[in-house]
């Protein structure tokens, strides 16, 4: 099974035509034909299953032919993570992150942070592809930067954790997460959250976390935080 994303899709639409860019990886590289079958969702919980109707490399025609309503999950993840010094490292997060179940993701600007700038249109791509390959049909939110300082002025539901490495009193992460519950977890930069961010953070009710014994990279702990809450979850 193939999956196409679409976000304008609706219940009960009953004709689609692709993009001309879709058109084509259907109609030459796929091969398909009139009569042959497609699956699309728009990203919000909708399956269509498609027959192709029109085999036109510019403008492929389908006709909806069925569609199927999934429900999205109890708990809501929220990952609040810093931008890393290579984007490729970040990428590789929102990948993986979409795969195994993430929500939302927020790209932090810290005191510390190597990298302020990101490029968003890119991260989207990479989690529509990453939500079609995992045949989701709920597609993560992508948010635009912004600072942790005007992050944390944001009100916030569920539970509220922040991962960082300082030698304090922190709780592991997978002993506090409780299921169904509504999660936002930040992650630092390479050098960490400053201090100071750490502190406010602590004002406005984030529980301080660890992911284990080990010291990880920004991109490894987001991945480790998102498998924690689904394991707990899926569990």
């Amino acid at each position: 099974m193939q999956l196409f994303y679409n976000p304008n899709l609706k219940e009960n639409d009953t004709i689609f035509t692709f993009d001309s860019k879709e058109s084509k990886h259907i109609i030459k590289v796929l091969r398909k034909k009139n009569g042959d079958e497609l699956w699309i969702t728009n990203g919000k919980g909708f399956l269509f299953q498609a027959k192709v109707i029109g085999e036109n490399i510019k403008k492929c025609e389908v006709e909806l032919i069925a569609s199927k309503k999934t429900y999205p999950k109890v708990h809501s993840l929220h990952l609040v993570v810093a931008p890393t010094k290579m984007n490729d490292r970040y990428e590789w997060f929102l990948e993986k992150a979409t795969e195994i179940g993430v929500d939302e993701i927020t790209p932090i600007i810290c005191e510390r942070s190597e990298r302020k700038t990101v490029k968003l249109e890119r991260m989207q791509r990479v989690i529509e592809s990453a939500m079609k390959q995992s045949l989701q049909t709920f597609l993560p939110k992508i948010n635009e930067p912004i600072s942790l300082t005007e992050f944390l002025e944001k009100p916030v539901t569920g539970l509220q954790f922040i991962a960082h490495c300082e030698e304090s009193e922190r709780h592991e992460l997978k002993r506090r997460i409780v299921a169904d519950q509504d999660l936002t977890i930040l992650i630092g930069p390479e050098g960490d959250f400053a201090p100071s961010e750490i502190k406010s953070a602590l004002g406005k009710g984030y529980l301080p976390v660890s992911m284990g014994k080990t010291r990880l990279r920004t991109e490894t702990a987001a991945i480790v935080a998102c498998t924690l809450v689904a394991s707990i979850n899926n569990g």
